[in-house]
């Protein structure tokens, strides 16, 4: 397996059970825990959560087989001074989400492939401004967005089960 045998591709519903297994590996590799009404509600739903409200969900398939996924959420520009629940970095329009790969697939370029994959709907929806929060702990993820010209400039915890610590990243788009 190899990101150039990788087909990305917009999920489905049936694409569920193994979004969720994929991502419940790594929530089980790191000892984190699943919350399928709350935290994890969306990826049961993915479609009304995603598509239905003009958001994008992907999958990373390999010989028939989902190995990683991401998603692209589109906003308007969170303006400066935003108070929120959750802390957001002023600026930016759009963020990627749930970017998670299986644990027995890694290093063959999949995150990779899909970061860059969001990343381009981003801009070619003319999008300026990207966010990035990723736990504190997936350093490697940080080595990856850092090489795609992301930059830390926050952090916050997070609203998961462990309010895990994590980094806020930009990634400027345009100009």
């Amino acid at each position: 397996m190899n990101a150039v045998n990788l087909h990305l591709r917009q999920a489905t519903a049936q694409d569920q059970p193994e979004v969720i297994r994929v991502i419940k590996a790594v929530y089980d590799e790191y000892g984190f825990d699943w919350d399928p009404e709350g935290y994890h509600s969306d990826l049961y739903s993915l479609e009304e959560s995603y598509a239905a409200r003009g958001d994008f969900f992907y999958v990373g398939v390999f010989d028939g087989e989902v190995f990683g996924t991401a998603a692209l959420e589109l906003f308007d520009e969170i303006p400066a001074g935003l108070v929120a629940p959750m802390v957001r970095i002023a600026g930016c329009d759009c963020s990627i989400e749930r970017v998670y790969v299986d644990p027995l697939a890694r290093r063959k370029g999949i995150g990779r492939a899909l970061s860059e994959h969001v990343i381009a709907e981003a801009k070619q929806r003319g999008r300026r401004q990207m966010e990035i929060w990723t736990d504190k702990r997936f350093t490697e993820a940080h080595l990856l967005y850092q090489s795609l010209g992301a930059e830390i400039v926050a952090e916050r915890l997070c609203d998961d089960p462990e309010q895990s610590p994590e980094w806020g990243m930009v990634l400027r788009l345009k100009g």
